[in-house]
Protein backbone atom coordinates (compact mmCIF):
# COMPACT_ATOMS: atom_id res chain seq x y z
CA UNK A 1 0.00 0.00 0.00
CA UNK A 2 1.51 3.88 -1.02
CA UNK A 3 2.03 6.15 1.83
CA UNK A 4 -0.14 8.60 2.54
CA UNK A 5 1.56 12.05 1.70
CA UNK A 6 0.48 15.72 2.78
CA UNK A 7 1.70 18.66 1.11
CA UNK A 8 1.20 21.96 2.35
CA UNK A 9 1.03 23.74 0.87
CA UNK A 10 -0.88 23.70 -2.62
CA UNK A 11 0.98 26.56 -4.05
CA UNK A 12 2.35 26.16 -7.53
CA UNK A 13 5.00 23.46 -6.80
CA UNK A 14 3.16 21.72 -4.24
CA UNK A 15 -0.29 21.54 -6.76
CA UNK A 16 1.95 20.36 -9.56
CA UNK A 17 3.90 17.63 -7.06
CA UNK A 18 0.49 16.29 -5.61
CA UNK A 19 -0.57 15.98 -9.19
CA UNK A 20 1.96 13.84 -10.43
CA UNK A 21 1.80 11.57 -6.75
CA UNK A 22 -2.07 11.63 -7.67
CA UNK A 23 -1.47 9.87 -11.29
CA UNK A 24 0.59 7.51 -10.05
CA UNK A 25 -1.93 6.41 -7.35
CA UNK A 26 -1.19 7.88 -4.52
CA UNK A 27 -3.45 9.80 -1.87
CA UNK A 28 -2.52 13.28 -1.25
CA UNK A 29 -3.36 15.66 1.71
CA UNK A 30 -3.30 19.31 2.17
CA UNK A 31 -5.17 22.61 3.78
CA UNK A 32 -6.91 24.98 1.99
CA UNK A 33 -7.70 26.73 5.63
CA UNK A 34 -6.55 30.54 4.81
CA UNK A 35 -5.80 30.03 1.23
CA UNK A 36 -7.11 32.10 -1.98
CA UNK A 37 -9.06 30.94 -4.16
CA UNK A 38 -7.00 30.39 -6.70
CA UNK A 39 -5.20 28.34 -4.55
CA UNK A 40 -8.20 26.15 -3.45
CA UNK A 41 -9.13 25.83 -7.07
CA UNK A 42 -5.44 24.28 -7.90
CA UNK A 43 -5.36 22.14 -5.00
CA UNK A 44 -8.94 20.11 -6.38
CA UNK A 45 -7.57 20.16 -9.67
CA UNK A 46 -4.48 18.33 -9.10
CA UNK A 47 -6.34 15.71 -6.70
CA UNK A 48 -5.46 17.01 -3.34
CA UNK A 49 -7.84 16.30 -0.63
CA UNK A 50 -8.23 18.93 2.37
CA UNK A 51 -8.03 17.38 5.80
CA UNK A 52 -8.00 19.63 9.09
CA UNK A 53 -4.25 19.52 10.40
CA UNK A 54 -4.77 16.98 13.11
CA UNK A 55 -5.51 14.37 10.03
CA UNK A 56 -2.61 15.97 7.62
CA UNK A 57 -0.64 14.82 11.16
CA UNK A 58 -1.57 10.96 10.33
CA UNK A 59 0.07 11.32 7.22
CA UNK A 60 2.73 9.27 6.44
CA UNK A 61 4.97 11.80 4.46
CA UNK A 62 4.84 15.18 5.04
CA UNK A 63 6.23 17.51 2.75
CA UNK A 64 6.42 20.92 3.44
CA UNK A 65 6.90 23.21 0.55
CA UNK A 66 5.95 27.15 1.41
CA UNK A 67 7.80 30.18 1.40
CA UNK A 68 11.01 30.10 3.17
CA UNK A 69 9.80 32.79 5.87
CA UNK A 70 6.68 30.09 6.54
CA UNK A 71 9.48 27.17 7.48
CA UNK A 72 9.85 27.81 11.29
CA UNK A 73 6.36 28.52 11.25
CA UNK A 74 4.58 25.43 9.83
CA UNK A 75 6.98 23.28 12.03
CA UNK A 76 6.20 24.53 14.87
CA UNK A 77 2.13 24.12 14.04
CA UNK A 78 2.30 20.47 13.48
CA UNK A 79 4.98 19.57 15.65
CA UNK A 80 2.24 19.15 18.73
CA UNK A 81 0.23 17.56 16.40
CA UNK A 82 2.64 14.38 15.75
CA UNK A 83 3.66 14.25 19.38
CA UNK A 84 -0.38 14.42 20.62
CA UNK A 85 -0.91 11.97 17.86
CA UNK A 86 1.78 9.14 18.52
CA UNK A 87 2.48 9.18 14.80
CA UNK A 88 6.11 9.53 13.23
CA UNK A 89 5.26 10.51 9.72
CA UNK A 90 8.12 11.66 7.75
CA UNK A 91 8.83 15.57 7.79
CA UNK A 92 10.59 16.69 4.69
CA UNK A 93 11.57 20.21 4.86
CA UNK A 94 11.38 21.00 1.25
CA UNK A 95 12.13 24.73 1.25
CA UNK A 96 14.89 27.59 0.48
CA UNK A 97 16.02 27.60 3.43
CA UNK A 98 19.57 27.79 4.53
CA UNK A 99 21.30 24.63 6.40
CA UNK A 100 21.14 26.97 10.20
CA UNK A 101 17.52 27.58 9.15
CA UNK A 102 17.19 23.96 8.36
CA UNK A 103 18.64 22.71 11.71
CA UNK A 104 15.88 24.86 13.49
CA UNK A 105 13.34 22.95 12.02
CA UNK A 106 15.36 19.78 12.79
CA UNK A 107 15.26 20.91 16.29
CA UNK A 108 11.42 21.76 16.47
CA UNK A 109 10.26 18.68 14.62
CA UNK A 110 12.57 15.94 16.15
CA UNK A 111 11.14 15.74 19.77
CA UNK A 112 7.58 15.15 17.95
CA UNK A 113 8.78 11.92 17.04
CA UNK A 114 9.24 12.57 13.41
CA UNK A 115 11.98 11.69 11.65
CA UNK A 116 13.48 14.79 10.14
CA UNK A 117 14.33 15.19 6.23
CA UNK A 118 16.34 17.82 4.88
CA UNK A 119 15.02 18.32 1.40
CA UNK A 120 15.56 20.78 -1.34
CA UNK A 121 13.92 21.14 -4.73
CA UNK A 122 15.78 22.16 -7.97
CA UNK A 123 14.43 22.68 -11.22
CA UNK A 124 10.22 23.69 -11.76
CA UNK A 125 7.04 21.87 -11.22
CA UNK A 126 6.44 19.49 -12.99
CA UNK A 127 4.47 19.36 -16.19
CA UNK A 128 3.10 16.98 -18.51
CA UNK A 129 5.65 14.96 -20.76
CA UNK A 130 8.47 16.48 -18.35
CA UNK A 131 10.58 15.31 -16.19
CA UNK A 132 10.13 17.53 -13.50
CA UNK A 133 12.24 18.93 -10.75
CA UNK A 134 14.74 16.89 -8.59
CA UNK A 135 14.17 16.71 -4.42
CA UNK A 136 17.10 16.18 -2.94
CA UNK A 137 17.52 14.97 0.43
CA UNK A 138 19.85 14.50 3.23
CA UNK A 139 19.60 13.24 6.72
CA UNK A 140 19.30 9.78 8.50
CA UNK A 141 15.75 9.41 7.39
CA UNK A 142 16.34 10.52 3.47
CA UNK A 143 16.00 6.99 2.51
CA UNK A 144 12.63 6.76 3.21
CA UNK A 145 11.73 8.90 0.57
CA UNK A 146 12.69 6.56 -2.31
CA UNK A 147 8.90 5.11 -2.48
CA UNK A 148 8.02 8.60 -4.24
CA UNK A 149 10.14 7.28 -7.12
CA UNK A 150 6.91 5.36 -7.88
CA UNK A 151 5.13 8.70 -8.23
CA UNK A 152 7.33 9.39 -11.11
CA UNK A 153 9.17 11.56 -9.17
CA UNK A 154 12.81 12.50 -9.09
CA UNK A 155 14.84 11.62 -5.24
CA UNK A 156 18.15 11.99 -5.05
CA UNK A 157 19.68 11.09 -1.67
CA UNK A 158 22.83 13.08 -0.66
CA UNK A 159 24.14 11.70 2.74
CA UNK A 160 23.04 11.14 6.25
CA UNK A 161 24.35 14.55 7.15
CA UNK A 162 21.38 17.00 7.69
CA UNK A 163 22.14 20.23 5.91
CA UNK A 164 23.74 18.85 2.51
CA UNK A 165 19.95 19.53 0.85
CA UNK A 166 19.71 22.85 1.87
CA UNK A 167 23.50 23.93 1.04
CA UNK A 168 23.21 22.19 -2.44
CA UNK A 169 20.04 24.31 -3.43
CA UNK A 170 21.88 27.88 -1.71
CA UNK A 171 24.73 26.92 -3.82
CA UNK A 172 22.89 26.05 -6.74
CA UNK A 173 20.34 28.98 -6.68
CA UNK A 174 23.02 31.37 -5.82
CA UNK A 175 24.25 30.82 -8.99
CA UNK A 176 20.96 30.46 -11.33
CA UNK A 177 19.49 33.44 -9.55
CA UNK A 178 22.13 35.64 -8.74
CA UNK A 179 23.05 35.08 -12.53
CA UNK A 180 19.91 36.80 -13.11
CA UNK A 181 20.05 39.35 -10.74
CA UNK A 182 23.37 40.58 -12.46
CA UNK A 183 22.03 40.27 -15.85
CA UNK A 184 19.23 42.17 -14.93
CA UNK A 185 21.44 45.31 -13.22
CA UNK A 186 23.89 45.73 -15.60
CA UNK A 187 21.35 45.59 -18.61
CA UNK A 188 19.69 48.03 -16.73
CA UNK A 189 22.88 49.64 -16.18
CA UNK A 190 23.40 49.71 -20.05
CA UNK A 191 19.96 50.64 -21.09
CA UNK A 192 20.41 54.27 -18.97
CA UNK A 193 23.81 54.99 -20.40
CA UNK A 194 22.60 54.56 -23.67
CA UNK A 195 24.17 51.56 -24.85
CA UNK A 196 21.77 48.42 -24.23
CA UNK A 197 21.66 48.24 -28.19
CA UNK A 198 25.83 47.56 -28.16
CA UNK A 199 26.12 45.22 -25.27
CA UNK A 200 22.99 42.85 -26.80
CA UNK A 201 24.92 42.94 -29.85
CA UNK A 202 28.14 42.13 -28.27
CA UNK A 203 26.76 39.27 -26.16
CA UNK A 204 24.82 38.04 -29.44
CA UNK A 205 28.69 37.67 -31.23
CA UNK A 206 30.80 36.55 -28.43
CA UNK A 207 28.05 34.89 -25.59
CA UNK A 208 25.14 34.04 -27.58
CA UNK A 209 24.23 30.98 -25.36
CA UNK A 210 24.34 33.57 -22.36
CA UNK A 211 22.32 35.74 -24.13
CA UNK A 212 19.67 32.82 -25.38
CA UNK A 213 19.34 31.96 -21.59
CA UNK A 214 18.72 35.50 -20.37
CA UNK A 215 16.15 35.89 -23.23
CA UNK A 216 14.05 33.03 -21.00
CA UNK A 217 15.03 33.35 -17.28
CA UNK A 218 14.62 36.94 -17.03
CA UNK A 219 11.29 37.43 -18.20
CA UNK A 220 10.18 34.23 -16.62
CA UNK A 221 11.52 36.01 -13.23
CA UNK A 222 9.15 39.07 -13.29
CA UNK A 223 6.15 37.57 -11.78
CA UNK A 224 8.49 35.23 -8.99
CA UNK A 225 10.31 37.83 -8.25
CA UNK A 226 8.74 38.99 -5.03
CA UNK A 227 9.26 35.04 -4.08
CA UNK A 228 13.18 35.57 -4.94
CA UNK A 229 13.33 37.84 -2.31
CA UNK A 230 13.61 36.07 0.68
CA UNK A 231 15.59 33.23 -1.36
CA UNK A 232 18.42 35.67 -1.60
CA UNK A 233 18.28 36.62 2.03
CA UNK A 234 18.59 33.05 2.99
CA UNK A 235 21.33 32.48 0.54
CA UNK A 236 22.68 35.72 2.12
CA UNK A 237 22.49 34.20 5.67
CA UNK A 238 24.11 30.82 4.31
CA UNK A 239 27.25 33.53 3.00
CA UNK A 240 27.51 35.09 6.52
CA UNK A 241 31.37 33.84 6.77
CA UNK A 242 31.81 36.08 3.49
CA UNK A 243 31.41 39.01 3.64
CA UNK A 244 31.55 40.08 -0.01
CA UNK A 245 29.11 37.57 -1.07
CA UNK A 246 26.58 37.61 1.63
CA UNK A 247 26.30 41.90 0.71
CA UNK A 248 26.11 40.49 -3.10
CA UNK A 249 22.90 39.11 -2.20
CA UNK A 250 21.42 41.37 0.28
CA UNK A 251 21.48 43.49 -2.77
CA UNK A 252 19.86 40.71 -4.79
CA UNK A 253 17.22 40.82 -2.38
CA UNK A 254 16.83 44.26 -2.80
CA UNK A 255 16.92 44.21 -6.60
CA UNK A 256 14.14 41.85 -6.37
CA UNK A 257 12.25 43.09 -3.96
CA UNK A 258 12.32 46.39 -6.17
CA UNK A 259 11.19 44.55 -9.68
CA UNK A 260 8.30 42.41 -7.76
CA UNK A 261 7.13 46.48 -6.90
CA UNK A 262 7.83 47.36 -10.03
CA UNK A 263 5.95 44.85 -11.90
CA UNK A 264 3.04 45.51 -9.64
CA UNK A 265 3.11 49.28 -10.46
CA UNK A 266 4.37 51.01 -13.60
CA UNK A 267 6.75 48.27 -15.06
CA UNK A 268 9.06 50.84 -15.62
CA UNK A 269 12.57 48.94 -15.32
CA UNK A 270 10.49 45.35 -16.27
CA UNK A 271 9.98 47.62 -19.37
CA UNK A 272 13.08 48.26 -19.85
CA UNK A 273 14.57 44.88 -19.60
CA UNK A 274 11.88 43.23 -22.37
CA UNK A 275 13.10 46.45 -24.60
CA UNK A 276 16.79 45.65 -23.95
CA UNK A 277 16.01 41.49 -24.73
CA UNK A 278 14.09 42.57 -27.88
CA UNK A 279 17.00 44.80 -29.15
CA UNK A 280 18.00 41.53 -31.57
CA UNK A 281 14.64 42.76 -33.59
CA UNK A 282 16.00 45.79 -34.45
CA UNK A 283 18.33 47.36 -37.22
CA UNK A 284 22.01 46.35 -36.17
CA UNK A 285 23.80 49.58 -35.41
CA UNK A 286 26.70 48.67 -37.94
CA UNK A 287 30.05 47.35 -36.59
Amino acid sequence: MKPRVAIVAPGAMGSAIAHRLNEHGFQVLTSIIGRSQASIERARSCGMHHRPDAELAHADIFLSIVPPAEAIGLARRFAPLFQAQGRAPVYVDCNAINPANADEVARIIQPSGAAFVDGGIIGGPPRPGAPGPVLYCSGPGAAALSVLREGNLRIRVLSDALGAASALKMSYAGITKGLVALACTMMLGATRNGTAQALYEELADSQPHLLKHFTRTVPDMYGKAYRWVAEMEEIAGFLKDDESGRRFFESAARLYERLARDDATNRAEVSMLSAFLAAGEKPSSGT
